[in-house]
Order: C-alpha cells, then structure tokens, then sequence
C-alpha cells in the first residue's frame, strides 16, 4: 500500500528539493578549447553547439567580434573568445565549433571555439588552491586540474554576458 502523504509534507519536501537544486553545483560540464586554453561551461548554459557557418563581418568592431552568423533565419553576435581574452584569433574552419549561449538567456551571442572536448563530471576534477579571478574579468571561475594535470577555468556565461568589456564591441 501506498504511503500517503499530507500536503504540508509534500509542500516542504518540494521546497527543499527546489532550494538544493538551485543552490546544487552543476554536475555536467562542457569542455572546450578556445586557443591555447581549456574551459568549462556548465552544461545547461551551453547551449547549442555547431560547425561554424558563415559569418558576416561587422564593420567598426573589435577584432574578436568576429561577425553575425545566421542560424535558422535568427542573426547570431559571434565573439571569438580566444581572441576576447587575449589569445590568437580561431580560423572559423576544422574542428572550431559556434556555441550559442546566450540563446538560453534571451540573448543572440555565440562563442568561437578552437574546438569542443567533450561532457566532463564535477568529480573528474580537483580544484586549484588558488582561484581568485583575474581583475576585471568576473566571468572567469575556479580554476581546476583534471586527473592527466591539464589546468581548466569555469567560464560563467551570466556574468559573461553582463560584462562591460563583453558587451562593448564597437573599436570606434
């Protein structure tokens, strides 16, 4: 027989489970490659991943917005991240992948990658004993070490997005 539960019970069970999931740590991540560097992006902020298309370039932009890529009839900012934090540029061809995310967030913007490496596990990772972000980037996270020693960083595309450096693409 089945167990029977009051409402009150089921209210406060469904108030915890809400309040651990939203305050949980992702448990999937999305490893990339953006130049030289390794990234993580929480799974859910990911978005879709696809070969690059053909991007239209910007006249007037900084040289990491690399242009507007056209994904189903919906326009896509497109930011060479490798570029963006000082790296080389990415040659849009080959293994380098479009992440849209902001899609999610309700904004058009898609990250250039040098390539994507696959799902990872939280548990696949040890953090590094220091993660302090670097000054004036706030969406670089903790920094960690996988099991061959390859150093990754969080990115956190919320406050990605919401950066001042980020949303200023314009070089005039």
């Amino acid at each position: 027989m089945a167990r029977r539960t009051s409402l009150r019970e089921f209210q406060e069970s469904l108030a915890r489970r809400l309040a651990e999931a939203g305050s949980a740590q992702p448990r999937a991540l999305l490893g990339l490659q953006s130049g030289n560097d390794h990234w993580l992006i929480a799974l859910p902020e990911a978005g879709e991943i696809l070969p690059v298309p053909d991007l239209t370039p910007v006249p007037l932009a900084k040289p990491w917005m690399r242009g507007l890529a056209n994904v189903r009839g919906t326009l896509f900012s497109t930011v060479d991240f490798s570029a963006f934090h000082g790296g080389e540029q990415i040659l849009p061809a080959g293994e380098a992948r479009l992440i849209l995310v902001g899609a999610r967030l309700g904004s058009n913007c898609a990250l250039l990658v040098s390539r994507t490496t696959g799902l990872r596990g939280v548990e696949d990772f040890e953090a590094e004993p220091d993660n302090t972000a670097e000054a004036g980037e706030p969406w670089r996270g903790a920094r960690m070490r996988d099991t061959t020693g390859r150093l990754w960083t969080r990115l956190l595309i919320p406050a990605l997005l919401t950066d001042r450096s980020f949303l200023e693409a314009s070089a005039a």
